[in-house]
């Protein structure tokens, strides 16, 4: 039975208040075309270019399309531009639309789930794909004692609420890799159940060590607090934001604090960080997870423990790396893989300053890893946190004998540093002595894994700032070039002053 969470829980979902876009668009009584196109062109420069959802409306007021965007501005001036690459039913939409609402939203993880809200309560027709007969993706979330959260495309399982349907399963898994962080539910089939005494013994699977599970298969979680979690999931994904969701945990965490429940309380800060840093990091496409490489990551480890002559395993590794463009745009990025697995909450990427800190460093690589290194780990050592049990290097001697020095400047004794030259696939040690791993080696694979995302998020950074930097100034904003457009509405997208519009379109059939 398709049964939507809203339904199960106690308060219907609060819609966000809309954002410094007021009031409907003030028009006359008998608007032309000509009259309408230009109001929207000046709505479009009203609005924001944070995340977020918008609602078209006709003429009689009734919302006819949502839609959600990363930037809104950008998105909603996109309709009314370069109009000749439009499919026949967009250009539809456009002569029906006479007003622009619009609710921002910190992040685009919020702004996918408050879209599928609005279109479910509104149910504007041109929203028609996810009204048809196809089979749309949906976030599943079971009634049992000890709830499971899964991504399905059976709408019909027993006792089972779900949240959708959503058009793209790649966003749907984008934002339920970030729930799972915040929420640590299970994704297991295990039966569960709080008398069980095979709790006592049980020992939790990986999810438990990497923070995306409470591991409620053991006894570090009762099922009333577990189920304080899902009610705090369903709340978040029923459109009530994130706010009311944060104010119930910060509650909470005081409370187990009180209590002397400091595990607890430690857990239910994490989810709070991870919502606060929403805003900061709440790109869909951050919670892509890795391709895992094809490799035992328990025997890469244990592997990498005899290599390197570790007294343990390396539970918790850091992987750097630099990329620049001959000087310009000198960046950083950090990884950290807990257990084998990343552990995308500790990603942090740095702009090199350099020596002069003007954010010029110049075309060194040796100085760029010299200066990340050292602000990374004082910044450790200062804040008292826990050290790495592996520091990898992307790099040969020049880049390790640099991550060194900087240690030996910050005071800071690591485990083990180690480079991975990209030619040779050759270790490096501290010590600059070369270490050769046979190409099948698990732990040179586990290393080669962790230097590859290391790369991957380093480049992300590194284009986005070369875009930012080619296209400051140089490109007038989506507004400018409508207003200087304006002239043209009498072309496909807009009828021209003198024929009356179009007729609505009826209602596709349930």
């Amino acid at each position: 039975m398709l049964t939507d969470v809203s339904d199960a829980a106690a308060d219907p979902p609060a819609m966000p208040a809309p954002g410094p876009v007021a009031g409907p668009i003030p028009l006359p009584e008998r608007a032309t075309a000509e009259q309408i196109f230009a109001a929207l062109v000046e709505r479009v420069a009203t609005l924001s270019e944070s995340p977020g959802c918008y609602l078209y409306k006709d003429a009689s007021g009734r919302v006819i399309y949502v839609g959600k965007a990363k930037n809104l501005r950008r998105r909603v001036a996109s309709y009314f531009q370069r109009r000749e690459n439009h499919p026949t039913r967009t250009l539809r939409l456009v002569q029906e639309v006479v007003d622009i609402e619009t609710l921002p939203t910190d992040s685009e993880v919020e702004a996918l789930l408050l879209e599928n809200s609005l279109i479910k309560e509104l149910q504007p027709r041109y929203n028609v794909r996810l009204k048809d007969d196809k089979s749309y993706p949906l976030l599943a979330i079971t009634r049992e004692e000890f709830p499971r959260v899964f991504v399905t495309r059976d709408a019909d399982l027993p006792e089972t609420d779900y949240v959708g349907p959503f058009v793209s399963v790649v966003e749907l898994n984008r934002a339920y890799h970030f729930l799972q962080r915040v929420f640590r539910f299970r994704v297991c089939d295990l039966d569960i159940h709080e008398g069980d005494p095979v709790r006592r013994s049980f020992s939790p699977c990986l999810n438990f060590h990497i923070k995306r599970c409470s591991a409620p298969c053991t006894l570090r979680v009762d099922a009333p607090r577990y189920q304080e979690d899902i009610a705090n999931l369903r709340a978040f994904v029923g459109g009530k934001g994130k706010k009311p969701v944060m104010a119930a945990l910060a509650g909470r965490m005081v409370a187990a604090a009180k209590e002397l429940r400091f595990e607890e309380a430690a857990r239910l800060r994490d989810q709070l960080h991870s919502l606060e840093r929403l805003k900061e990091r709440g790109r869909l496409r951050d919670y892509d997870e890795p391709t895992a490489p094809t490799v035992d990551l328990h025997a890469g480890m244990e592997r990498l423990r005899d290599a390197l002559g570790l007294s343990t395993p390396p539970q918790v590794i850091e992987g750097f790396d630099i990329a620049h463009l001959q000087g310009q745009f000198v960046v950083a990025a950090l990884v950290q893989f807990k257990s084998g697995v990343p552990n995308k909450d500790a990603y942090r990427r740095f702009r090199v300053r350099g020596a002069a800190g003007d954010n010029n460093p110049g075309n060194d690589d040796f100085a760029a890893m010299r200066e990340v290194v050292g602000r990374r780990y004082r910044r450790l050592l200062d804040e008292g946190q826990r050290l790495p049990d592996l520091v990898l290097i992307d790099g040969g001697q020049g880049q390790v004998r640099m991550a060194m020095e900087a240690l030996a400047a910050a005071g800071v004794t690591l485990p083990c540093v180690v480079g991975l030259a990209k030619r040779e696939e050759c270790l490096i040690r501290s010590d600059l002595a070369e270490l050769r791993l046979s190409r099948r080696d698990p732990g040179l694979k586990l290393l080669q894994y962790v230097r590859d995302e290391a790369h991957r998020f380093c480049r992300r950074y590194y284009h986005l700032l070369q875009h930012k930097a080619l296209h400051e100034g140089r490109e007038a904003s989506p507004t400018k070039r409508l207003r200087r457009r304006s002239h043209a509405v009498r072309n496909a997208s807009i009828l021209p002053p003198d024929e009356p519009p179009a007729p609505p379109a009826a209602p596709p059939s349930a």
